[in-house]
């Protein structure tokens, strides 16, 4: 990334400029002593801290002050950059998403504008965790995502992103089977039809389709739907006969002395005529 260098250089710079003893004392008192320095020589305390601190926020101070001491300049451009990647490091995901969207707003045509957009679909991405949580993140994530991959999609940071959009796709439909499962193991079977509607016309693309389909078998027969049963095993035979869910929906639907054929004009007919017109996936 631009005006960032390795720490291995900066040390010594570091160290020539006393500001190792200047600013390693009373952290209440830093800012009263990086005045006398220059912006070049408070950002590379803060790079050095960023490199050498056990805690990345460290560092968050020296770059503000590179804001506040030297407005409008190049430094404080560059501060400003790591101010957001600082953050970022230091887990303050709220705090790294305020100064990606600054240095955005500030400089929208800087070559860092890519990479400030990254960083704010990061500070999204990285708070999805389990499967469990408010969904709400991994929107967001997937909108931030999108826009580093159109507005930006000659870089490296595009290609990034689409790895991680397909994984944060993923995650939702993940979450869409963990209900549907939820409902189905306790007998709401048109509940759980619903969520696994979701996976396959919204999600087809993302690793649970398969199993959507096994689910749509298995409640529809439960409900005596066997034409809608037939035509999900149909398609999941026509997409994913290697699969074992497929195995497990075949033998489900042999049980019931039934074939895995498109049956009826249900939605999962119209889905059928997809497949074989080549629209699915």
């Amino acid at each position: 990334m631009a005006g960032i260098r390795s720490a291995g250089s900066l040390v010594a710079v570091v160290l020539s400029l006393g500001l190792l003893a200047g600013c390693g004392g009373n952290n209440s008192k830093a800012p009263e002593s990086l005045e006398s320095f220059t912006a070049e020589e408070i950002y590379k305390r803060g790079e050095y801290e960023l490199e050498n601190s056990a805690k990345p926020e460290d560092a968050v101070r020296y770059f503000s002050e590179v804001e506040r001491l030297y407005p409008y300049s190049e430094w404080a451009k560059r501060a400003l950059i790591m101010q957001a990647y600082s953050y970022h490091r230091a887990k303050d995901y709220e705090e790294a998403r305020g100064a990606a969207q600054r240095f955005i707003d500030t400089y929208p045509g800087d070559e860092d504008a890519a990479y400030a957009k990254y960083l704010l679909a990061l500070s999204y991405y990285d708070q999805i965790d389990e499967v469990g949580r408010d969904q709400g993140l991994t929107f967001q994530a997937l909108q931030s995502l999108r826009d580093v991959i159109e507005q930006y999609p000659d870089t490296e940071y595009a290609r990034s992103a689409i790895l991680k959009f397909d994984l944060a796709f993923d995650h939702l439909a993940a979450k869409e089977m963990e209900i549907g499962r939820y409902y189905l193991k306790r007998g709401h079977y048109t509940a759980a039809i619903n969520r696994f509607r979701v996976v396959v016309e919204e999600y087809q693309t993302t690793t649970h389709t398969p199993e959507a389909l096994m689910r749509l078998v298995e409640a529809y027969l439960a409900l005596g739907l066997n034409d809608e049963a037939q035509t999900a095993g149909a398609i999941l035979g026509h997409n994913f006969q290697s699969s074992p869910f497929y195995d497990d929906a075949y033998k489900q639907l042999r049980g019931r002395g039934l074939e895995p054929e498109a049956r009826g004009d249900s939605w999962l007919t119209r889905v059928y005529r997809q497949v074989i017109q080549g629209k699915w996936l």
